[in-house]
């Protein structure tokens, strides 16, 4: 009888100074997403694991740092966004782009993210039954987003837009512990929101143990991250006052608080 698939195993790795890098195991196999370094990852390698492949989401030094020197070591394949330049790219990819690793025993949609980066992407899949994923890298944060430095308000909104439209249980892979930061910005912007309170309450007890806080979910984030909530109104009248000028399309909210959270120390 064939051996039945173990579930996927997905670890957060630290990295630098507030970076993750993600691994999924599954199968005696391993894939990583955005190794800024390659010491966290080859500590975490050992006989009977292999890495598979090496995913990336956009250029930055924080997120390629790590792909050559893995790449040596394990012979794993790289794949990366077709419209920047990484170190090592095997695979160049595109939103409509599908990535197939049969040995993980996964699959992944490609989409186009551009913002934070002008090429960044995101690869969307299952690890296992029912339990979706999204690695968005420096796009999409726990309540937050990341800074346009290649982008604009309208590239940015538009590709949170997409990853908004995702099951609510999608789990959000993003690459940095912003958390705490982005909620005591959050909490500015929508002090009565209720449920970004308790996630606030939630958030510290996890970063007191020196626990990750990520993965989120899509439907966390919609109910507490005010970059997925431009269209509410207390987010519009928090921007409004922020601005002390109207605003009157989504991108101008979204865009006063982008500048707002810039500003937010």
């Amino acid at each position: 009888m064939p051996t039945q698939a173990t579930q996927a195993i997905l670890t957060p790795i630290p990295s630098l100074s507030d970076n993750y890098i993600w691994m999924v195991q599954k199968n005696g196999h391993a894939i990583v997403v955005d190794p800024g370094e390659p010491g966290p990852v080859e500590a975490l390698l050992h006989d009977g694991l292999t890495l598979e492949a090496i995913l990336v989401t956009h250029h930055h030094s924080d997120h390629v740092g790590g792909v050559g020197a893995l790449q040596q070591r394990t012979g794993a394949r790289v794949y990366g966004p077709r419209h920047e330049k990484i170190p090592v790219c095997d695979v160049p990819l595109s939103e409509g782009d599908h990535v197939n690793l049969p040995g993980i025993g996964l699959r992944f949609q490609v989409l186009d993210i551009p913002g934070h980066t002008a090429g960044h992407i995101a690869y969307v899949g299952l690890l296992d039954t029912g339990r979706p994923a999204v690695f968005c890298g420096d796009t999409l944060f726990a309540a937050g987003c990341g800074r346009l430095f290649e982008g604009t308000p309208a590239q940015m909104l538009d590709s949170l837009d997409k990853l908004a439209c995702m099951p609510p249980e999608t789990l959000v892979c993003c690459a940095h512990e912003y958390t705490t930061s982005n909620i005591r910005w959050a909490l500015q912007v929508e002090p009565g929101n209720a449920v970004l309170q308790q996630r606030a309450q939630a958030v510290a007890q996890l970063r007191a143990q020196d626990l990750p806080t990520v993965p989120s979910t899509i439907g966390q984030e919609l109910e507490t991250n005010p970059f997925l909530r431009t269209a509410q109104p207390a987010i519009h009248t928090a921007a409004h006052q922020y601005a002390r000028t109207s605003l009157d399309t989504p991108q101008e909210v979204f865009a006063c608080l982008r500048e707002w959270k810039n500003d937010f120390k």
